[in-house]
C-alpha cells in the first residue's frame, strides 16, 4: 500500500535589506518608506536597528552616550554577541517565514566603526560572516560628514562619544572602501524623495520589486 502525502508549498525565503552610514544620513527615514513601498506590494515587512536594545547592545550604546566608549576589544566582543543573538531570534526566523527585514546597520558599521578605531576590517568581516545572514542587498547612504554633523545639530539631542568629526571622517573613508557585489553607494545629500527613488531603483534592479 502505497501512502499518499500531501506536499505543502515551502515559505519563499524573504530578503535582508541593510542601510548604513553615518548618523545624520538618514537611514531610518529611509528604511520607514521602503518598508510602506514594499507593504503595498503585499511583502511582508519587518524592520529593525543595531546594536539592539538586548544587554550586549545596550553596553556599546550607554557607554557611548555617557561620552566614553568602551575598548575598542569590548566593543567588538559586545557587538558580536548582540548580533548573534539578533540573527538567531531575529533576523532568521523572519527571513524563513517570507518577510523582507530591513535594518539599520548591520556588520558594515562594525567594520566601519572599529575598522576606524584601529581593527583589522577584513578580520571583523570575517569574524562576522562566520555566522551572520549575508545581506541580499545593502546600501551605504552618502553625505558629507559635515552635512551630518548639521543634521545632527539640528535634532538637538547632542552627540554621543562617535559623533566627532575627525572620527567621522575616518569611517566614512573605510565605508568608501568596501567593495562587496550586494553593496551600493546611495548618494543621499539631496531630498528625502530623490534618496528613496535611488534606493527603489536598486530594489527593482536587484530583487525584482
Amino acid at each position: 500500500m502505497t501512502a499518499t502525502m500531501e506536499s505543502e508549498t515551502p515559505h519563499l525565503r524573504g530578503c535582508l535589506v541593510v542601510f548604513e552610514g553615518i548618523d545624520g544620513t538618514g537611514k531610518s527615514t529611509q528604511i520607514e518608506l521602503l518598508a510602506r513601498y514594499l507593504r503595498a506590494r503585499d511583502i511582508e515587512v519587518e524592520t529593525d536597528f543595531e546594536p539592539t536594545r538586548g544587554p550586549w547592545g545596550m553596553k556599546v550604546r550607554q557607554a557611548a552616550q555617557s561620552g566614553e566608549r568602551l575598548s575598542v576589544e569590548d566593543e567588538v566582543e559586545c557587538l558580536l554577541q548582540d548580533r548573534r543573538e539578533h540573527v538567531k531570534n531575529f533576523i532568521e526566523p523572519a527571513l524563513a517565514a517570507g518577510k523582507w527585514v530591513l535594518l539599520d546597520r548591520y556588520y558594515l558599521s562594525m567594520m566601519a566603526y572599529q575598522g576606524a578605531s584601529g581593527e583589522d576590517v577584513e578580520r571583523l568581516r570575517e569574524m562576522n560572516e562566520e555566522f551572520a545572514t549575508i545581506p541580499d542587498a545593502a546600501f551605504w547612504l552618502d553625505i558629507p560628514v559635515e552635512t551630518a554633523l548639521e543634521r545632527m545639530n539640528a535634532r538637538g539631542n547632542g552627540h554621543d562619544a562617535f559623533e566627532k568629526e575627525d572620527f567621522l571622517s575616518a569611517v566614512a573613508k573605510v565605508y568608501s572602501e568596501m567593495e562587496m557585489p550586494w553593496l551600493h553607494r546611495i548618494e543621499a545629500d539631496g531630498t528625502i524623495d530623490e534618496v528613496q527613488q535611488r534606493v527603489r531603483e536598486v530594489i527593482l534592479q536587484e530583487l525584482g520589486v
